[in-house]
C-alpha cells in the first residue's frame, strides 16, 4: 500500500483567499504608525503611580518592615506588604500550558517569612508620581537576617545545603523524609533493559548536561493599570497572555468576586509564555 501524500492544487493562486497572498497584518498598521497601545500607556485622570521595593539579598529572614516614614512623605497615597496578602494554602491551578501552587503565587508576589531571591518584592508603594514613589522606597526600612544560598543546582542537591523552602518536602522518595529539602519531586524513568543494552554495547559514552532556567526574553516589562469603582467592581489593563488567568488568580488571591473584576489586555510586547502568571497586578490592586 502506498501511504505518500499526493495532493494537488488546481486553479490559479490569485483565485484564493490566502494562500499565495499577500495578506495584511491586522495590528501592523497601529503598530507602525505607533497608535497600539501598551502596557505601560494606559492613562486616567488623576492616577497613581507604583514601584516596588524588591530585596537585595537572595536569601534572607525578614525580621521586620518599617514603612512609617514612607507613610508620612507627602504624595504617598499607600503602601502594600506582605500584612495586605492573606497566606494560601496549598493549592495547583493551570495557569497556561502548566500548573501552579496558589500557596507559591502569594509568596511570589510578596514575600513573606524569607526573601526566596535577588529582587524578590518586599513592599510597594502608590504615589501622586513616580518620584514621590521612588523617594518613598528609600525611606522604608527593611531588616534582614541574611542566610547562605546557593546558585548551583547540584550543590542545591547536597544534603548540608541551605534550604530555600523549609517546609518543601521530596516527594517520590521512599522512606518518606521528615525534613525540608531544595528537590520538590523525584521522578524515575525507565524504559527497556539497561543492563542487557550496556552488555551488547560495542561501546558506553556516559555524559551529564544541564542547562540554566532562563526567562523570556521579551522586550517589554511588565505593567497594568487597576481602577475600583465606588461599587466594589475594579477593571485592569495589562500586559498578559492570558486575561482569563489574570482575572481568576487575581480574585482567588485577593479574596475577591470573579464577576466583580474585568481585565483588559493590552498590546503586548513579547511575552513568549513569560506573561501567564501573576506578578505586578495582585498588588496593583490591592
Amino acid at each position: 500500500m502506498d501511504n505518500s501524500l499526493d495532493m494537488q492544487f488546481t486553479g490559479d493562486d490569485k483565485d484564493l483567499k490566502y494562500v499565495g497572498q499577500r495578506t495584511v497584518r491586522p495590528d501592523g498598521v497601529d503598530k507602525v504608525t505607533g497608535r497600539a497601545r501598551f502596557g505601560a500607556d494606559t492613562r486616567l485622570p488623576g492616577m497613581l503611580y507604583g514601584k516596588i521595593l524588591r530585596s537585595p539579598h537572595a536569601h534572607a529572614r525578614i525580621l521586620s518592615i518599617d514603612t512609617s516614614k514612607a507613610e508620612a512623605l507627602p504624595g504617598v497615597k499607600a503602601i502594600v506588604t506582605r500584612d495586605d496578602f492573606e497566606d494560601r494554602e496549598s493549592e495547583f491551578v493551570p495557569a497556561g500550558e502548566m500548573m501552579v501552587n496558589y500557596r507559591d503565587m502569594v509568596r511570589n508576589i510578596m514575600a513573606r517569612e524569607k526573601v526566596l531571591y535577588d529582587g524578590h518584592p518586599v513592599a510597594a508603594v502608590a504615589a501622586t508620581s513616580a518620584t514621590i514613589a521612588k523617594k518613598a522606597l528609600k525611606l522604608i526600612e527593611v531588616s534582614y537576617e541574611v542566610l547562605p544560598h546557593v546558585i548551583d543546582v547540584v550543590e542545591a542537591m547536597a544534603p548540608d545545603a541551605p534550604v530555600l523552602h523549609d517546609d518543601l518536602i521530596t516527594e517520590g522518595v521512599d522512606p518518606v523524609p521528615t525534613k525540608g529539602s531544595n528537590v520538590a519531586k523525584r521522578l524515575h524513568f525507565k524504559l527497556g533493559d539497561v543492563a542487557k543494552g550496556f552488555a551488547e554495547a560495542d561501546e558506553i559514552l556516559e555524559k551529564t548536561f544541564d542547562t540554566k532556567p532562563v526567562h523570556q526574553g521579551y522586550i517589554e516589562p511588565h505593567a497594568c493599570l487597576a481602577s475600583f469603582s465606588e461599587s466594589g467592581t475594579a477593571d485592569l489593563w495589562c500586559s498578559t497572555q492570558g486575561q482569563y488567568l489574570v482575572r481568576a488568580h487575581c480574585a482567588k488571591l485577593l479574596g475577591m468576586e470573579i464577576s466583580k473584576l474585568r481585565v483588559t489586555p493590552s498590546e503586548i510586547g513579547g511575552g513568549f509564555g513569560g506573561k501567564t502568571v501573576v506578578f505586578l497586578e495582585p498588588v496593583a490592586l490591592a
